[in-house]
């Protein structure tokens, strides 16, 4: 049961790590796009200058959850590295619960009321020319934060099976 619902999350998790990777090609095609309609003719799309930064959102804030997974955040606790892995484990369980959890939890809680009072208003951009729908990407944000606590659980689960003394795929490839 332990192994099934840390492999299930684990590709749930992928599979978005997948569509955040999509998300940056299509953030470069569209950078693309700009730049050749701004510098070859002359003309700006205000709607495409704020899927950029639409696309930018999404792409951080999904990527958060999936560089937790993969281990790849950024660390700068010099003593970290140097203690043992079940020490790590221990750190990582605690850190996740006592900040991720509560952290992300806030977020969801009130990104809830902030995108759905977007989506009531049927708020749209201030610029003419700008996406209508601005609750989408508000919406974003909680449930990138949802995402982000489904990681932590994963997270949790890795390193109680790593505490347990099974390997990971990540004892061999730690982040840099």
């Amino acid at each position: 049961m332990f192994t099934l619902v840390k492999s299930s999350l684990a590709r749930f998790i992928d599979f978005v790590g997948l569509l955040v990777a999509i998300t940056m090609l299509l953030l470069l095609l569209n950078i693309f796009i700009n730049v050749v309609m701004r510098y070859l003719f002359n003309d700006v799309s205000i709607g495409m200058q704020e899927l950029e930064w639409h696309l930018f959102s999404c792409l951080f804030l999904f990527g958060i959850g999936y560089s937790l997974k993969e281990n790849a955040h950024v660390r700068v606790d010099v003593i970290y590295e140097n203690l043992g892995e079940k020490a790590q484990a221990i750190i990582n369980i605690v850190g996740t619960l006592l900040f991720l959890v509560p952290f992300s939890a806030l977020i969801v809680h009130y990104g809830l009321d902030f995108s759905k009072e977007a989506y009531d208003m049927n708020e749209m951009s201030g610029d003419p020319g700008g996406l209508p729908h601005r609750w989408i990407i508000k919406g974003a944000i909680p449930v990138s934060f949802m995402f982000t606590l489904l990681c932590g659980v994963y997270v949790i689960v890795e390193q109680i099976d790593l505490l347990r003394g099974n390997k990971t795929p990540h004892d061999n490839n730690p982040a840099v």
